[in-house]
Formats: structure tokens, C-alpha cells, sequence
């Protein structure tokens, strides 16, 4: 790491979200069922579960920060939001989750001034855990075993985006008509399938070089895995070719379309 230290924060924020995975994980051995939500998005057990296991632990590692966490929102409650607040995406990749794939994750993410200063993202069926702080970096551990601290990893580097042949990340659950046409019109080389916010992180760790995003996230989706990427020397621009940002209330924290590529 660089000579900033790490926020006192992280270490709290490691070890709750794999306390969540844990959670989510003893429940995808057993199996799970899920229901669809007024928005026709599905929720399982594991999302509650995971929801509630983070959202303790972030009232007293972090009490008076708000937190928009994504069932608490479809539940009809909505945080007064300072400029400084939680994002959390309990389980990120439902339908990864309910299809076995392994391909879902755990997201946290601490927002200032609309943007991404804090994330962790782990997807524990794989096991890969990633984290970054601005300032400080990006980084994939080495182990998802830890003890309450900062575990040993490796510094991730986004590359820079070639001219041909792009490497471009594509959802396995949510690819619609503009994404497949702006990857048939850009100079493909690879498609490399991910699911959830896995999908920033692989560009991120150096893996792929763009993903594009037409369809539509939310906030909870995107901002832990933006903040992985951005600390990697990434970046994730909409349309306009603005930073994403954050605490949209007005747009019940949806995103517009958006590309998320390397260096």
C-alpha cells in the first residue's frame, strides 16, 4: 500500500461483509426460493438474511452514517442521505445466486459528495474478495481468511484500454438490445461473461477492458465494484461522458446508462 494508511473503517467493513457471504453461503448449500419483489426482481432468504447481518454491523461499526441498502429501500424505507452515506447491495447476482453459477456478490460501499470513496466487494462461492479505497488503491486478496484485519493481497492495476480488439464484459443475466449492439458495433475481440458487480472487478484485476451498460442499475448495484475500479485507475462515464455519481434521490437511485472501462 502507498504511504496513506487504509481507513479505520475497512477493516470493519472485510469482516462484515464476509460475515454476510458466510450467511448467504449456508443458505445456498441448503437451497433457496425465491419471490418477486413490486418491482418483478426476485429476493431470497439470503438477501434478507445477508441485509440484516450487514446492516447491524454497519450501525455499530459506523452509527449516524445512513445507509440505502437494497431490500430496505423496497421495503419503503429511505434514509435522509448526508454527504456522506452507505450504499449495500446484500446480494448482488439473485439470479446468479438462484441458476448456482457462484457468480454473485456482497457489495458495501461508502459514498462522499456523490462519489465512491470506499468499497468492498466479495463473492464468496468462488471465494474472491476485493476492496479499495481512494487514495489508496484497489486490491484482491490473497485469502478470504481473515482475523478482523486487512488481509494479504495483491495491488490491482485497470490496463490500458486497447484500440482493437476490446475485451468487453457481458452480463450472463441482463443484456439488452443497445448493449448487444454496441458490442456487435465496437471491435470486439473477447466477451468474457461475468455476473453482478464482478463485472467492474475484472476490469479492474486487468481481465477485461470495457462494459458497457444500457439496461438498467441501480445504485447498490454499481457502487461498491465502481469504487474497486476507479481505485484501480478506471473509470465509469455515462452517455455524456460524466462521472456516474451517487445519492440520485430523485431517480429512486437509478442509474442512466453508463460504460465502465480500464485506464
Amino acid at each position: 500500500m502507498e504511504n496513506k494508511l487504509p481507513s479505520p473503517l475497512l477493516p470493519g467493513l472485510l469482516e462484515i461483509a464476509q460475515n454476510a457471504g458466510e450467511a448467504i453461503m449456508s443458505i445456498y448449500a441448503s437451497g433457496a426460493k425465491a419471490r418477486l419483489k413490486d418491482d418483478a426482481t426476485p429476493v431470497t432468504e439470503a438477501d434478507i438474511t445477508a441485509e440484516n447481518v450487514i446492516l447491524a454491523g454497519l450501525a455499530k461499526l459506523a452509527p449516524g452514517v445512513p445507509v440505502v441498502s437494497e431490500e430496505s429501500v423496497a421495503a419503503g424505507y429511505v434514509p435522509a442521505l448526508k454527504d456522506r452515506f452507505f450504499l449495500v447491495d446484500p446480494l448482488d447476482g439473485t439470479r446468479e445466486f438462484l441458476s448456482r453459477n457462484g457468480e454473485f456478490t456482497v457489495n458495501i460501499a461508502l459514498i462522499e459528495r456523490t462519489m465512491p470513496a470506499l468499497g468492498v466487494v466479495f463473492a464468496p462461492a468462488l471465494p474472491r474478495l476485493f476492496w479499495a479505497e481512494r487514495g489508496i488503491g484497489a486490491f484482491e486478496a490473497a485469502s478470504t481468511s481473515t482475523s478482523g484485519g486487512i488481509p494479504d493481497a495483491r495491488r490491482l492495476m485497470a490496463v490500458t484500454v486497447p484500440a482493437r480488439n476490446l475485451r468487453v464484459v457481458a452480463s450472463r443475466s441482463h443484456r439488452d438490445s443497445l448493449t448487444e449492439n454496441w458490442i456487435r458495433n465496437c471491435d470486439t475481440g473477447r466477451l468474457v461473461f461475468a455476473g453482478s458487480s464482478l463485472k467492474f472487478c475484472v476490469i479492474a484485476a486487468g481481465e477485461a477492458d470495457v462494459y458497457p451498460r444500457f439496461g438498467r442499475t441501480m445504485e447498490w448495484d454499481t457502487a461498491a465494484g465502481h469504487a474497486v475500479l476507479l481505485a484501480a485507475g478506471g473509470k465509469v462515464l455515462t452517455e455524456g461522458e460524466t462521472p456516474l455519481t451517487y445519492g440520485k434521490v430523485e431517480a429512486e437511485f437509478a442509474n442512466p446508462a453508463f460504460i465502465a472501462s480500464g485506464a
